[in-house]
């Protein structure tokens, strides 16, 4: 006879061993993940971010953002977890923590911030996300509740299964947290910027940036920003007003450092890396691959590293880029074999050439989450050994009168010469001593990418777009690199 254990015994039981007082928080905790398994989640998931993300190619760079975040590790109620800080090359204005003490900065964040306090600041933000055991309070909700956590496809939509613990871990990667858990760690990262001897309106100063950037409705591009994985900035800086007051009263000199700080990221990249390839206005051009394509003006292009995403102004109108992968047999072959095992029934298409290449052009019939039946006219292009999907895609009632744009583009495709291919540049950040007559404007317009605005530049310096930048000041600009 088996004796069964009373589900009260067994709540009682998990209340024993899983609840404890978080240092951090001084809450009363239950958790079903331990600090093992928070650094073992945090490895895995750390795998996936420098073989998905890669790591910004600068080690003076990473050494002063890791040694800024080991000081306020080591000042926080968990000195003792194998903390890691890293600089992740993708353009995004983003920043986030996984269990275990692994913590990542985008480049894309660094020329928004304006000061040493600043970068202290977000990293702080997100060291209190680990002290506080946010992911690992947010495992045990939905584990407790029997829901798991499901894989983020947030790289490419058909992303593979992965493992067990590492799809724990691809979980945790963008988990929004509540508003409470990130007021919690603004609060505790004004604390550790405090210990940590800097200014703790830095932290302040931040969420103001990111309030401004939330107005203008972001840079950012790529993977998740910060305005999508955190809650708006809007009543937080108001809220951390008190926060910062207290924590500097009695607190003696404390330390801003931005001309440090500026020192550190004069000539970071900005915006998409030529490897990745680059937009300027509406044309893509990828050095590596020797390739360019004019999309539609006014179009809002996305580039990430698995494919190119064009989207017409209020419409349902599409484009992207894609590489097709393992190609095999003619170009004819690949583009029905690939288009039908995506789910598109091909209604018409015949060979072609393309500024000389070898393609195979025809629409197809198939749907769309959230839009419904969808016709798409796709261009399988071969060139440099590859097979390149070009297609646009409208719904089927609007799908007529979107033909002639997506032609257009497919049209435009084209190969780069070496020398095309040599010239292209990256943007970079370079600093800029203000004179008589500048406006924020005006200094955009030292930008190759005329993306760029006035309102870009301001935010970036810390200003309201409404200020006039000072003659003398020192600011951060954008030039070609």
């Amino acid at each position: 006879m088996r004796t069964r254990i009373a589900p009260f015994v067994v709540i009682v039981l998990a209340w024993l061993v899983g609840c404890a007082t978080n240092p951090a928080t001084g809450q009363k905790q239950i958790s079903l993940m331990s600090e093992a398994q928070e650094i073992q989640l945090g490895q895995q998931a750390d795998q996936q971010v420098r073989q998905e993300m890669g790591l910004y190619n600068d080690p003076a760079l990473q050494e002063y953002v890791r040694s800024v975040g080991l000081k306020l590790a080591h000042v926080s109620e968990r000195p003792d977890l194998p903390w890691h800080f890293a600089v992740v090359d993708v353009p995004a204005v983003n920043a986030f923590a996984l269990p275990g003490g692994y913590i990542y900065i985008t480049r894309g964040i660094l020329p928004f911030l304006d000061s040493e306090a600043q970068l202290a600041g977000v990293l702080g933000h997100e060291v209190g996300h680990v002290t506080a055991r946010h992911a690992a309070q947010q495992y045990t909700t939905q584990t407790g509740a029997g829901l798991g956590l499901a894989l983020l496809s947030i790289f490419v939509p058909q992303a593979q299964p992965f493992e067990p613990l590492a799809e724990q871990a691809a979980g945790l990667l963008f988990l929004k947290y509540s508003r409470d858990d990130e007021l919690q760690a603004d609060g505790l990262g004004v604390r550790y910027a405090t210990r940590g001897g800097w200014n703790p309106a830095g932290v302040e100063d931040m969420l103001t940036t990111l309030q401004r950037l939330d107005a203008a409705s972001g840079t950012s591009k790529g993977v998740p920003n910060w305005l999508s994985t955190h809650p708006a900035a809007e009543d937080r800086v108001q809220k951390i007003d008190a926060a910062v007051r207290e924590a500097s009263a009695g607190a003696g000199a404390l330390a801003v450092n931005r001309p440090e700080y500026l020192q550190h990221i004069d000539g970071v990249i900005y915006g998409d890396a030529p490897s990745e390839g680059l937009v300027r206005g509406n044309t893509f051009l990828h050095r590596d691959l020797r390739l360019a394509i004019t999309f539609p003006q006014g179009w809002d292009i996305q580039n990430s590293k698995q494919q190119v995403l064009a989207k017409a102004p209020e419409e349902e109108r599409y484009m992207l880029l894609e590489l097709v992968q393992q190609p095999r047999g003619s170009v004819q072959q690949i583009a029905q074999s690939s288009m039908a095992n995506a789910g598109w029934r091909q209604v018409s298409g015949e060979p072609a050439t393309v500024n000389g290449l070898s393609a195979y052009v025809g629409t197809y019939q198939g749907s769309m989450q959230g839009v419904g039946v969808v016709d798409t006219l796709a261009a399988h292009i071969a060139y440099n050994n590859q097979v390149y999907v070009l297609a646009g895609l409208a719904p089927a009632d609007g799908f007529r009168g979107a033909t002639g744009t997506f032609e257009q583009t497919i049209r435009s495709f084209r190969p780069l010469s070496p020398a095309e291919a040599e010239s292209i540049r990256p943007s970079r950040v370079d600093l800029y001593t203000v004179r008589e007559g500048d406006t924020w404007a005006s200094l955009a317009r030292r930008s190759p990418d005329p993306a760029i605005k006035g309102s870009t530049i301001a935010i970036m310096n810390d200003h309201d777009p409404s200020q006039s930048p000072r003659p003398g000041d020192r600011v951060k600009i954008i030039v070609e690199g």
